[in-house]
């Protein structure tokens, strides 16, 4: 695997389930950040910025974005394979995600520093703000 550069994104992250049939929560989509919304026959899932969860949803709070320095190409195999593998060797659990552009890891932030350690190790390029 090559050498990745992989920038952790300030402030924490919120993964939430609504209801399959529930509306987009308004205004969720302006939020600054990554914002992810995505709709199967049994949920309604987002991922974002902490300040805009849905209060009505239930969730999972204290996440923190490590997104892949992109674009990447869709030829390119492995990325994600071969992160989720440097982690789960870690015992840092995480949520994987992926953009048109890139891959992004949300990890617990009590396991931020482990994490980013473990991908330094395997020789990835870890920023933080």
């Amino acid at each position: 695997m090559k050498r990745l550069v992989v920038d952790v994104q300030p402030g924490e992250y919120t993964v939430a389930r609504l209801p399959a049939d529930a509306p987009v929560p308004p205004g969720l989509l302006d939020a600054e950040g990554l914002v992810s919304v995505t709709r199967t026959p049994d949920e309604l899932s987002v991922v974002c910025p902490s300040e805009h969860a849905p209060a009505d949803a239930r969730t999972q709070d204290g996440w923190r974005l490590l997104t892949v320095r992109g674009p990447l190409e869709f030829t390119l195999t492995g990325i994600m394979a071969a992160l989720s593998g440097e982690l789960a060797a870690a015992g840092v659990s995480l949520f994987a995600l992926s953009t048109y552009d890139t891959d992004h890891l949300l990890v617990k932030a009590v396991d931020l520093a482990r994490a980013v350690q473990a991908l330094r190790q395997s020789g990835h390029e870890v920023t933080k703000p």
